[in-house]
């Protein structure tokens, strides 16, 4: 029996690389097929592509809430160019952040997202509209609250956040809370010439794709006078 022992913990031993090894291959085609739709989606929407890591775009938009967590922050896997009729970016986004446990040891976690941003033709003050969550609602009790709407619906779905509530009315019209409601994953910011998504997980061609018709239709909903004010 006590020599069965060593055979049977090198056959686990065996059975678990076998393991990894499978992960490790299935993680790289997976990865593999990702980029190549990619690239089909480029070419097929007329975008330019760039597979590579840019800094430049993490230091140009470090504006942005969502941009601006962590470090090692760059973007990769980024398509940029017109779509119909907009100025669109969309990338993969990194960042990692640092935890030492109860013994001292130190664990990098890196984190990776979608996001999408428009360039608008206009500057307009900080707005942000997010799912309501435990996080929003704790920070209400420290006096980071949000700005409610007529709609009870739409203010108990998002937090809607921003120093110019005039600017977050005129945003968040009927038509803009219509389409939110109908879309409650959708995480928005607009700030500068900027309109964003941000996702929380990286997506895939298809859905990278349905993002940019969303991101589309977002833009359209944006009152005519706000890009004609004198700012």
């Amino acid at each position: 029996m006590h020599e069965l022992k060593p055979v049977l913990i090198v056959a686990l031993l065996v059975v678990v690389g076998i393991a990894v090894i499978y992960g490790a291959v299935q993680a790289a085609l997976q990865a593999r097929r990702r980029l190549e739709g990619l690239v089909a989606l480029s070419r097929r929407l007329n975008l330019g592509f760039s597979a590579g890591e840019n800094y430049a775009i993490a230091d140009r938009f470090n504006f942005l809430k969502q941009l601006a967590q962590g470090d090692n922050r760059y973007a990769a896997n980024v398509l940029s160019g017109n779509y119909r009729q907009n100025d669109i970016l969309a990338f993969d986004y990194h960042y990692q952040t640092e935890s030492t446990d109860s013994k001292g040891h130190r664990t990098t976690t890196h984190h990776w997202f979608s996001f999408f941003i428009l360039t608008l033709p206009a500057f307009f003050p900080e707005l942000t509209i997010r799912r309501e969550n435990f996080f929003t609602k704790v920070a209400e009790v420290f006096g980071y609250g949000d700005i409610n709407f007529e709609s009870a619906e739409f203010s108990k779905t998002f937090n809607v956040r921003s120093p110019d509530k005039k600017f977050a009315y005129d945003v968040c019209n009927a038509q803009m809370i219509e389409y939110l409601l109908a879309n409650r994953d959708l995480s928005l910011e607009i700030e500068n010439s900027v309109l964003a998504l941000a996702f929380t997980n990286r997506l895939e061609p298809e859905q990278i794709e349905a993002n940019l018709q969303r991101l589309v239709e977002i833009r359209s909903r944006l009152p005519l006078y706000l890009f004609t004010l004198d700012k």
